[in-house]
C-alpha cells in the first residue's frame, strides 16, 4: 500500500502538470471504487479549475476553484497520473479527468480499493480527515509523543501503524524506522525510555525524509505521478529482507507477525527489551 513517502512523490510530480489547468471533462469506469461515485459530480466539476494539489497523511487534496474539493486515496494499487491523450489507456482506468492543455489526469486502481470524492468545501474535507489522522512526521511533538508512546503497553509496531500517532506511516516505514532506532518491533511502549522514545521519533523523521528523496519504494504498482517509479525499495534495511544480512551488523534478518503484519528486524541491532 503506498505510505506517505509515495504519496508525496504523486504529489510532488502532479503539482506542475495539473495546477491551473481547467477540467473539460469527467469519464468513470463502470466498476466502483471502494467509495461511490455520485452520478451528479461529473457536471459539477466541468469547468472548474484546479488551484493547488497537497498531501495530508495517504491522503490526496485538489484544491478546485468555487471552493470544492477532490480528496483522493491510493489504496492498496491505486496509480493517480498525468498523462498525455494520445497515451493508451490502461485497464482498470476507474476516474479520468480531460483537462485543459492537453492533459489527462487519470485515477487507475487494480484492486479498486482507492477512492475519489468530490466534496463541497475545506471544512468538509479536513472533517473526514483531521479526526483520524496525527501529525505528520516532520511535525511530530517531543512531550506529546513521549506520553502517547510510554502510555501504552501496545506493541512499536502496532504504535506505528496506528494513524492519529503519526500520519503516512506503514508496514513498510514502520520497520525500517524501527531498525535506525535500533527497537524490536514488539517491544511494548512501557518498556521506553525517554532517549529510546527521542530515538524512534527522529528516526520515523529520516527515513520518511530519505524515502521522499528516493521517490518512494515501489514493490508491485506503485508509480509517481509522472509515471516514474519509486527507488527507496533499493536501500531497505529491514523490509522484506528476511534471511538477508542485517547491512550494519550482517546477522540475519528475521520476521515475525506483530498487529497483524509481518514485521523485519535484524535479532542482534534489536534485541528484545527485557520487561
Amino acid at each position: 500500500m503506498p505510505e506517505l513517502p509515495e504519496v508525496e512523490t504523486v504529489v510532488r510530480d502532479l503539482r506542475p502538470l495539473v495546477v491551473g489547468r481547467t477540467i473539460h471533462g469527467v469519464e468513470v469506469g463502470e466498476r466502483r471504487l471502494r467509495r461511490p461515485w455520485d452520478a451528479a459530480w461529473p457536471a459539477r466539476l466541468v469547468g472548474v479549475t484546479i488551484e493547488s494539489i497537497r498531501r495530508r497523511g495517504k491522503w490526496i487534496l485538489l484544491d478546485l476553484s468555487g471552493g470544492a474539493r477532490l480528496v483522493v486515496h491510493l489504496g492498496m494499487t491505486g496509480q493517480f497520473t498525468a498523462v498525455s491523450p494520445t497515451e493508451s489507456r490502461p485497464d482498470h482506468l476507474h476516474v479520468t479527468f480531460t483537462l485543459s492543455g492537453s492533459v489527462e489526469l487519470r485515477f487507475r486502481d487494480i484492486r479498486r480499493f482507492g477512492s475519489v470524492e468530490l466534496v463541497p468545501d475545506e471544512a468538509t474535507a479536513m472533517a473526514s480527515l483531521d479526526g483520524k489522522l496525527g501529525p505528520e512526521p516532520f511535525d511530530i511533538p517531543a512531550a506529546g509523543f513521549h506520553a502517547a508512546v510510554t502510555g501504552t503497553t501496545r506493541t512499536l509496531k502496532a504504535l506505528l501503524l496506528d494513524q492519529t500517532l503519526v500520519a503516512g506511516v506503514g508496514n513498510i516505514y514502520a520497520d525500517e524506522a524501527l531498525h535506525r532506532a535500533k527497537l524490536h518491533p514488539e517491544t511494548r511502549g512501557t518498556q521506553l525510555t525517554k532517549a529510546q522514545v527521542n530515538r524512534l521519533r527522529e528516526a520515523i523523521t529520516a527515513v520518511i525524509t530519505h524515502a521522499i528523496e528516493k521517490r518512494g519504494s515501489t514493490i508491485r504498482d506503485y508509480v509517481g505521478g509522472s509515471g516514474l517509479k519509486g527507488g527507496f525499495q533499493d536501500e531497505f534495511r529491514a523490509y522484506g529482507r528476511t534471511g538477508e544480512p542485517c547491512v550494519t551488523c550482517g546477522v540475519p534478518i528475521e520476521r515475525v507477525r506483530v498487529a497483524g503484519r509481518s514485521s523485519h528486524y535484524c535479532p542482534k541491532c534489536q534485541p528484545p527489551q527485557a520487561r
